[in-house]
């Protein structure tokens, strides 16, 4: 016991405190969002009204399925560095997704998920429902469509995502700067600044038709904080041996758990109803063979394990992002069709004059920072549609022919040269 809380006092990897954070988002709740005001985004939710459904409470096994999703996602991500996901993020996002998706498309996406599109939605829209009140994580979708005339939603597709997801929807010309500055000053708003940029300029592409967005906000603070005596330089051993500087936070910690790969902790937020966890690979186990042990029902064991024994804890400070584009993940994942221009099935988002949509980007940004007070985390998704091809685009800016026909015979009635639309 002495030897393993000793290691455990000198080895806490920031990975896995992101990564136990991340899985604690997937069961936590959201506050409602701040007010966002757009400069050329159009509101459309003025005409869809959200529906009043039937809400229960996040279930045991919709928890499981959500844990096992966190933990794939993870392990897929992990490249031996500090890595930090949001699962509850890019599952709202594919979520949005989903209800217009048909066919195999649907199939891949609800098998990697681990729930159907309904089972999801009701999932989204419980936890929406549940957190309603909570002011310690944020939880927001958003859905912006191209405001081309080529292109036509689909109604129940708005309408079951305004239902589920509470999702904010606008049109906007997507081609314009002034469109990214309005979807990056959204996803601003609704992380409390976190994440003040999602999109950059060089994102836009002319055949984009749809944005689907989700946006994570958690600020919490300990139950009990750090006092300054309690803080203190120390040396982090990275993975490779390098010798790293960094600062300290000790405690005592109640909560205490352990198996025969890992010792680890449970530290409550201000209000005990989140928590942040931390899973050190004990000393013979590297980071890669702990993880491959993992699964969503191995971590609930785990966490639910936790043994009422006071360990001396020593966590270093620490602030980290992830900048991650995921559709090589999820491909590997099993999300496959989605991304083939010529095979994915999102008919059900809607119709464009160009050809069918196609799943062009998922990019998903995050953000933590861990200190004496407790934690601030940030997520924000995006899920790009794009269509196979641009519209043809005809400009009649020279001369030209033009002509009255009948149009049972294809013979001008009437018939011009048009040189100068001035005379």
């Amino acid at each position: 016991m002495y030897d393993r809380t000793k290691r455990f006092q000198k080895r806490i990897t920031a990975l896995l405190l992101s990564f136990c954070l991340a899985f604690s988002l997937v069961a936590c709740g959201s506050k409602t969002p701040a007010v966002f005001t757009g400069k050329v985004a159009v509101d459309l939710m003025a005409g869809v009204v959200a529906k009043n459904h039937e809400t229960k409470a996040v279930n045991a096994t919709e928890a499981g399925k959500a844990a096992n999703f966190a933990v794939k996602l993870l392990k897929e991500c992990y490249d031996g560095g500090n890595t930090l996901v949001s699962p509850l993020s890019l599952t709202a996002a594919l979520g949005m997704t989903m209800e217009g998706a048909k066919g195999e498309t649907l199939a891949e996406m609800e098998k990697t998920l681990g729930m159907g599109a309904e089972e999801l939605a009701g999932y989204i829209g419980a936890m929406m429902e549940s957190l309603k009140n909570d002011n310690t994580l944020a939880l927001a979708n958003s859905i912006w469509f191209t405001d081309s005339p080529a292109f036509n939603v689909n109604g129940d597709f708005l309408q079951k995502n305004a239902d589920y997801y509470g999702a904010d929807i606008y049109k906007a010309p997507l081609s314009d700067t002034a469109a990214v500055d309005d979807i990056n000053n959204w996803v601003n708003t609704k992380t409390s600044g976190m994440i003040p940029k999602l999109m950059e300029y060089s994102d836009i592409h002319p055949l984009d038709v749809i944005h689907l967005i989700n946006a994570l906000a958690f600020a919490g603070e300990w139950e009990n904080k750090y006092s300054k005596e309690n803080v203190s330089d120390g040396t982090f051993t990275a993975s490779d041996g390098t010798k790293i500087n960094a600062v300290f936070m000790t405690s005592k910690e109640n909560s205490y758990l352990s198996n025969d790969m890992m010792t680890g902790f449970i530290k409550p937020y201000k209000g005990g109803k989140y928590a942040f966890a931390a899973l050190l690979p004990n000393g013979e186990v590297t980071m890669e063979e702990f993880l491959k042990t993992l699964d969503g029902a191995k971590l609930t064991q785990i966490l639910s394990g936790k043994k009422s024994i006071e360990v001396n804890v020593s966590l270093p400070k620490f602030e980290t992002e992830d900048d991650l584009h995921l559709i090589e993940v999820l491909k590997s994942l099993g999300i496959r069709q989605a991304f083939d221009p010529s095979g994915a099935d999102l008919t059900g988002i809607g119709t464009h004059s160009a050809g069918d949509i196609y799943i062009a980007e998922v990019h998903q940004k995050t953000f933590i920072s861990v200190d004496e007070k407790g934690t601030k985390a940030a997520a924000a998704t995006r899920v790009t549609g794009r269509t196979k091809s641009m519209p043809m685009t005809l400009e009649l800016d020279r001369p030209f022919v033009y002509m009255i026909i009948d149009t049972a015979t294809n013979v001008p009635v009437f018939m011009g040269v048009l040189e100068n639309p001035g005379k």
